[in-house]
This record gives structure tokens, C-alpha cells and sequence, in this order.
């Protein structure tokens, strides 16, 4: 899928699947474009890649009609910008608490390249674009995708009000940053936590904005949050699926090898 195409699909209520990618080698494009997925979730904010390489990585899945979306280290609309111009299709902004956050970047999502205080009367709502304006700004932004991750409590209290921006796509859910701050860290089966990431899905939906979750190690969670309702579907990525899978070959040869070895337990990763 390309942005246009995933932001209908989203906006129709439909089920689309990404993964995390994070290796940077240039074999990588051709083994994610077998796998059967719209989009990939690339992740700038705790992942140390460059602004060069995530272009490279952009452009390239973008040619593959593999949809990229980037997730940038801050919710500055400037940043927003440099991806956009990189050639991400879609930002997800990070610890999103406020509803000005989410109106400034709706300014470089969906009215780029409209800057300063002309801008922010546009999106105060002090100022009305003039048609030939208007058309130009729909058409420079069309498919990208402005999406926000909502996990803290403060995000969650202000969570009706956020998702009354206009133009929002879709939500995010971090499920290990939103467990932590609701006090049951990496808890994903706990009561208060299932009830948070319950309400997120639902009040989204009800708004027609997109939900998604980042689940990034069990398979159960993924499609129990599916069947609630998410509809943006981040499952695992490249680096927990080597560690799962190395772990557990290397387990199976050491123990064949060695019986009555005391294996080490494996560690949750979590981005």
C-alpha cells in the first residue's frame, strides 16, 4: 500500500499489518516485501538511525508499495517535516499528552508548507484557507498519515480531546511506556492496564480514528487487541523475531547437545 491507500483503508475501518524494522542493511527490503504486510514501522526515537539511512529506507519501501511510517523522537512538528521530506509516508509522534501537540502536527502533516503565524491561525480555526490555498494543501499533503502514541495517563485523560483534532488519522499505543506510567509496568495482563488500552481502542473508534498497538512479543496479545477493535496492526519487529528465534534454536541444539543443561531464561526486548 502506498499512503493514500493505507490512510482508506484505516479511515474505512479496515485491518492493516506492519512490523518493526530496525536493521538498516540493504538485503532487508527484499525479505519484508515477501512477508505479506501494507507498511513498516521504522522508529527514530529509540533507534539510532540516521536521517540519510531512513530516507534510504523510505524511499525504498515506498517503491515497493510497502508503506513507511516513521516514528520520530519528539512531538515536534519539525520533525515531522524532515520525515515527510525524507520520504515517509506517515509520522507517529511519541508521547503525545496535549491537544496543542497534536494540533501543531497536524499543521506539518496536513498543511505543509504553511509555517509561522499564518499557520497557527489556521489552526486555531482564526482564519479560513482560501480555496486556491486549500486545493493546493490537500493535494501537496495528500497520503500522509498523522499518527499519535498514546501511552501515559495524562494522554489518556486528555484523550477526547485529542482525538477531536481534525485530520488525526489514526492512535498508537505504547503499551510499555503506558503500563509504566499507569503503575503496573510491563503488566500486559493486568486490570487497570486491559482497561486502558480498552477504553483507547474503543473511544477511538467511536471517533473514527484508526487505533493500533505495538506488540512486541506475544502473538496472543496482537490478536486479542485486534478483536477489541485495533485496526493498526504493529506485530513484533525484526530484532525481538531474531532474538525469539535464535534463543530458542540455540536452546534446542545446547540441550541436544548437553542434556540436563540449565538454560538461561530469555529477556523481554522492549522499544
Amino acid at each position: 500500500m502506498n499512503g493514500a491507500q493505507l490512510q482508506h483503508a484505516l479511515r474505512a475501518g479496515k485491518q492493516v499489518y506492519g512490523t518493526l524494522v530496525t536493521s538498516t542493511s540493504p538485503k532487508w527490503p527484499a525479505v519484508i516485501g515477501n512477508l505479506g504486510m501494507d507498511f513498516v514501522f521504522i522508529d527514530t526515537e529509540n533507534v539510532a538511525i540516521d536521517r540519510q539511512q531512513v530516507s534510504w529506507m523510505c524511499r525504498t519501501f515506498a517503491a515497493m508499495n510497502l508503506c513507511p511510517i516513521v516514528r520520530i523522537p519528539a512531538p515536534d512538528p519539525y520533525h515531522a517535516c524532515m520525515m515527510f521530506d525524507a520520504g515517509a509516508s506517515g509520522i507517529v509522534a511519541p508521547y503525545v499528552e496535549t491537544v496543542e501537540e497534536v494540533k501543531a502536527l497536524r499543521g506539518a502533516a496536513k498543511l505543509a508548507p504553511l509555517k509561522g503565524r499564518r499557520l497557527q491561525r489556521i489552526i486555531n480555526a482564526d482564519e479560513q484557507c482560501r480555496p486556491e490555498l486549500q486545493k493546493y494543501l490537500d493535494e501537496k499533503n495528500h497520503g500522509k498519515l498523522l499518527i499519535v502514541n498514546i501511552e501515559s495517563l495524562p494522554a489518556l485523560e486528555a484523550l477526547d480531546d485529542i482525538l477531536s483534532v481534525p485530520q488525526l488519522d489514526a492512535i498508537l499505543i505504547g503499551p510499555h511506556d503506558l503500563s509504566c506510567s499507569l503503575g503496573v509496568p510491563a503488566q500486559y495482563d493486568h486490570p487497570t492496564y486491559l482497561a486502558a488500552v480498552r477504553e483507547i481502542i474503543h473511544k477511538a473508534r467511536a471517533a473514527g480514528v484508526a487505533a493500533g498497538i505495538h506488540n512486541t512479543y506475544t502473538l496472543e496479545h496482537s490478536i486479542k487487541w485486534a478483536q477489541e477493535g485495533a485496526n493498526l496492526l504493529i506485530h513484533s519487529g525484526d530484532i525481538m523475531v531474531f532474538s525469539r528465534q535464535l534463543k530458542k534454536e540455540l536452546d534446542a541444539i545446547k540441550q541436544a547437545l548437553e542434556p540436563g543443561i540449565t538454560l538461561q531464561k530469555s529477556k523481554r526486548i522492549e522499544i
